[in-house]
């Protein structure tokens, strides 16, 4: 665990709300000099507590408005299949968030494409063709109430 000040955490509050921001537009916000932040910055990228830039981009205006969780049960829960079944995921996509989890089922994946002929075929096509996969059950999203990237910092 790395040791992170008030002022650590500030600034990267501010990094996951704007990312695109001058590094003087955040010394002027923290009371700063603009080498401190660039400093302090540059310290945080290569400790890894910044693990990239992105830019997060409007799902509607790129057609893949229609979000699922699908829950992935395997067959058998041997490490070979567990491994295997990972590899293939990664190579999804459409998949953007997969999960290792307890309880009933195995997985949960989050997918995102452009509607619901476009999920059917990810499904007969891609998805129920990963070997060792016992059983699936999708939940579709009606609305997105909360979406944030930020790792929450301050409870």
């Amino acid at each position: 665990m790395i040791t992170l000040d008030e002022t650590d955490l500030q600034l990267l509050d501010m990094l996951q709300d704007d990312g695109k921001k001058t590094i003087k537009e955040y010394a002027l916000k923290l009371e700063l000099s603009a080498t401190a932040v660039y400093e302090r910055i540059k310290r945080l990228e290569k400790q890894e507590v910044i693990a990239k830039y992105v830019a997060l981009l409007d799902k509607t205006k790129v057609g893949r408005n229609f979000a699922v969780f699908c829950h992935v049960r395997l067959s058998q829960h041997i490490k070979e299949n567990v491994l295997q079944f990972e590899k293939e995921v990664l190579k999804l996509a459409e998949v953007v968030e997969c999960y290792h989890i307890g309880g009933d089922y195995d997985y949960i994946l989050k997918i995102h494409v452009g509607d619901m002929e476009a999920y059917r075929e990810f499904m007969v096509t891609k998805l129920t063709a990963i070997k060792n996969i016992g059983s699936t059950q999708s939940s579709f999203v009606i609305s997105e109430v909360k979406y944030t990237t930020a790792v929450p910092l301050v409870s």
